[in-house]
């Protein structure tokens, strides 16, 4: 972990990590595909994470005062599972078919939301799907930090306001990401050395959260939510793209 061309894409990384703390979600997962063009992406994703924990503090005051307690208390249930299942299944569940599942998801409900020419009614936070869409975060999240998609099938029909959205997923990676310290540490992926070069990172990552949460602040709602929903489309192509690949 040296040289010009993995601290240009490492730094690259970390601020994409700190704007999506900031309120943009769907631009952190790419911050893995990324650093696995000069390293593995389990290293890449035992580097990123104590990046995204410290990042996750500063989106945390930011967003205090704006979340949906609802949809939290009904996702982070089964986001707890989620990882737990990824920790348990770390060993035997191969990275790129999980990838290539959650960009198959994410891809096909992105398109459905851009094709469609009725802008449908809002829908309630049901408990179900929910439990079901919260396990398939915590579990993508923990193999990949590839989380956003499965968490805005759900998200994103409750037609929420952009801040409040934001605000939630803040809060609930937030979680996710504390909970995943101890598997990370227990499968040897938080090194001294990631450590150490995580530490650099923090900062630049940290700037970029504030960066985040003022773009979400001035960006018209409508136009918030369709960079969401193009982001999404993208970035689960680039997932499928990595999985065949």
């Amino acid at each position: 972990m040296d040289g010009y061309g993995f601290w240009a894409l490492a730094v690259i990384a970390s601020v994409l990590v700190g704007m999506s703390k900031g309120g943009l979600p769907v631009v952190g997962i790419m911050s893995v595909p990324l650093l696995s063009l000069v390293i593995s992406p389990v290293t890449a994703a035992g580097l990123l994470l104590p990046i995204y924990v410290v990042s996750d503090m500063f989106g945390l005051y930011a967003y205090r005062h704006e979340f949906d307690l609802k949809v939290l208390k009904i996702l982070i249930p089964g986001a707890t599972a989620g990882v737990f299942l990824g920790w348990l299944t770390a060993s035997v569940v191969p990275e790129a078919a999980v990838e290539g599942l959650v960009g198959l998801i994410g891809a096909v409900f992105a398109a459905n939301l851009l094709l469609r020419r009725t802008d449908p009614a809002a829908k309630p936070a049901r408990l179900l799907p929910g439990l079901v869409w919260g396990t398939a975060t915590g579990f993508t999240s923990f193999v990949s930090h590839a989380g956003a998609p499965p968490y805005q099938v759900y998200v994103l029909p409750l037609k929420m306001p952009k801040i409040v959205f934001a605000g939630t997923s803040t809060i609930l990676f937030a979680y996710v990401n504390a909970i995943k310290l101890i598997p990370y540490a227990a499968l040897g992926q938080l090194s001294t050395e990631n450590l150490r070069v995580a530490a650099w990172l923090m900062v630049p990552a940290a700037v970029s959260v504030f960066f985040g949460y003022r773009l979400v602040q001035i960006v018209p709602q409508a136009l918030f939510f369709r960079i969401v929903t193009w982001a999404l489309l993208l970035i689960s192509l680039r997932l499928i793209w990595q999985a065949v690949a």
